[in-house]
């Protein structure tokens, strides 16, 4: 059976509003997962299953993305832009773009997600099924997390339960943001430039109605980020294998990636995984416990103790300071023996002086000073 589909559109105009304050001054798309944006893994997955023409929703720092991604000729597909001045959901985002799917098949992804689902069998399920549309499901630990999805035998979808009560789930399979669809989808949606959602809306009507569409359910990764324990576990993920995607760099040994013009100092201790960027320092006796990255243009200075982090592009970390467990963002700047621990965030831009503690979970918001003054009054 040849599948054809060739048009997709990835959904990248949310907030993220759960992964704050690493998405102050990003979109969430454009949060790193080892050092390439999160929606660019989803860009390569559209390209590695044959989808050539596609369009992205913009709506929260809608440049950024469009100052990265161009028209996609990078990675060979064409792509072209939505900005949605108000928001207008899942569905409306996509009732909005009608005239780009034409009479084709299409389909929608979040750009938000980490996932390498096979999204050729995907597609070739629902064109063997019929329906209007296919949901694609993963199966998921804890459903009172998730609106799960109810299946019948022939994988006809005849229910949803939203985030139900745990012990109470009727199944398993949760929506993971990411259908197939025939262009009749448009024939149930509301007009073009209200707000709706496929979730809350939608995919209960179709029900309603008596409108036949079915549950693809997958067996590869799948993680919708939605929170900074999340966030963080997609990139370990990444960097142990568990998903499979492109790492930048240089495989320098088992575990270990490197970018361009890196320099390692006498001492250093590197314990995969690990995955460094373009133009990093590393300096004297510091030693880097994986899971570790580190992006573009990173400062780690001498005797630092690293282990289990994530620390995006540019900035530096001081002597003698200590990471344990934590994220932080662009350009900040971590002084000499300043401890950051376990989940602690810090957004980018802000700066934390010599000898500061910040303690477990706390949260900095971008572009702040923490000093001696300034430590108890931080975010838990």
């Amino acid at each position: 059976m040849t599948v054809n589909t060739k048009k997709a559109m990835v959904l990248a105009a949310g907030l993220g509003t759960r992964l704050r304050p690493l998405t102050d001054l990003i979109s969430k798309p454009m949060a790193p997962i080892v050092n390439r944006p999160v929606m660019e893994h989803i860009i390569r997955l559209l390209v590695k299953h044959n989808f050539t023409d596609i369009i992205c929703n913009l709506h929260w720092y809608p440049d950024d993305i469009k100052n990265y991604f161009g028209d996609g000729s990078k990675w060979g597909v064409n792509i072209i832009y939505s900005y949605e001045e108000e928001l207008l959901g899942t569905a409306g985002g996509v009732k909005n773009v009608e005239y780009f799917f034409g009479k084709d098949t299409f389909l929608v992804i979040s750009g938000d997600a980490l996932t390498d689902i096979n999204l050729t069998d995907a597609v070739k399920f629902h064109k063997n099924k019929g329906g209007v549309a296919t949901l694609i499901l993963t199966e998921v630990d804890d459903a009172s997390q998730y609106g799960v999805v109810l299946l019948d035998d022939n994988k006809r979808i005849i229910g949803f339960q939203e985030k139900p009560l745990s012990g109470e789930a009727e199944s398993n399979l949760a929506n993971s943001g990411i259908y197939v669809f025939e262009p009749e989808i448009f024939n149930y949606l509301p007009p073009r430039g209200q707000f709706c959602d496929f979730g809350k809306s939608c995919f209960p009507d179709l029900l309603k109605k008596d409108v036949i569409y079915y549950g693809y359910r997958h067996n590869q990764y799948w993680n919708d980020v939605g929170s900074l324990d999340q966030y963080q576990q997609g990139n370990f993920d990444a960097l142990e294998g568990k998903v499979r995607v492109s790492i930048p760099g240089k495989k320098i040994k088992e575990g270990v990636w490197m970018g361009k013009n890196c320099k390692i100092e006498e001492g250093v201790i590197i314990i995969p995984p690990a995955c460094l960027g373009d133009n990093c320092t590393i300096k004297k006796d510091a030693k880097l416990y994986g899971p570790i990255i580190l992006g573009n243009n990173t400062i780690v200075d001498e005797r630092a103790v690293l282990y289990r982090g994530i620390k995006w592009g540019s900035g530096y970390i001081g002597k003698d300071t200590s990471l344990i467990g934590a994220i932080i963002g662009y350009d900040a700047k971590i002084r000499d023996k300043a401890s950051i621990l376990e989940k602690a965030v810090i957004g980018s831009g802000s700066i934390i002086k010599d000898g500061i503690k910040i303690h477990p979970s706390v949260k900095i918001m971008s572009d702040k000073i923490i000093d001696i003054d300034t430590e108890n009054t931080t975010e838990g």
